[in-house]
């Protein structure tokens, strides 16, 4: 009897390691790789992005500067589940919701007061160095932009 719990206590483990490594291709700190990537106009540039756990969520932050080169900082905490969570210090957003579409890819939308201003995708390489964000959106004075944006793990 105790084997076969022993057993079981180690697949459980084995499979709880498994899932939180497969959680960790987004994980880590990103910085802004410039020379790589095309910022539209009207766009914010988020220099760096901190991804990490927070309990049984998923906390980003994101510090950069705005559209008019004032700088940024804010923050999300929630799930990779598609749902709507709020965003702090960011004045032209109000909840994200990620998507988790593989162990490297997730869908973004941000919304401010329900409308969606920003949607796009995020994958991270197969050997984990990059990370890469293709996203379309209305800049605050109501242009349409497209940035694609490319991160360097740190």
């Amino acid at each position: 009897m105790k084997t076969r719990s022993m057993v079981i206590s180690l697949v459980t483990c084995f499979v709880a390691l498994t899932w939180c490594f497969a959680q960790d291709a987004m994980m880590g700190t990103w910085k802004l790789n410039e020379a790589k990537s095309k910022i539209g106009t009207g766009s914010s540039k988020n220099n760096t992005v901190v991804i990490e756990a927070s309990g049984e969520n998923v906390k980003v932050t994101m510090d950069g500067v705005d559209a008019t080169g004032k700088p940024t900082h804010s923050e999300w905490t929630g799930k990779f589940d598609g749902k709507d969570y709020p965003v702090t210090g960011d004045t032209n957003s109000d909840t994200r919701a990620y998507k988790k579409i593989d162990d490297h890819t997730v869908e973004v939308t941000v919304k401010k007061g329900g409308q969606v201003m920003v949607s796009g995708r995020v994958a991270v390489s197969p050997d984990g160095k990059t990370r890469t964000a293709h996203v379309n959106g209305t800049s605050p004075s109501g242009e349409k932009y497209h940035t694609t944006a490319v991160y360097d793990k740190q």
